[in-house]
């Protein structure tokens, strides 16, 4: 049996969705990329906080062995 073509009075169902899609994987795209940048923002660190913060945890790790 042949395959019959579609027809083309029939309205195309998918197309909507597909857009529906698309914007869904790009305001996905959007929120990972502003929540990403918050947090470079929230850890930032100037080169003296990270000193401070390297002296500390040498000194944790010295304690720890010297036990």
């Amino acid at each position: 049996m042949a395959r019959m073509p579609c027809a083309p009075d029939r309205p195309r169902r998918r197309l909507p969705w597909k857009w529906i899609g698309l914007a869904g994987v790009a305001g996905l795209a959007a929120t990972g990329a502003v929540i990403a940048r918050a947090e470079r923002q929230r850890t930032a660190y100037t080169p003296d906080q990270v000193r401070e913060r390297l002296r500390e945890r040498h000194a944790r790790a010295t304690a720890d062995v010297s036990e």
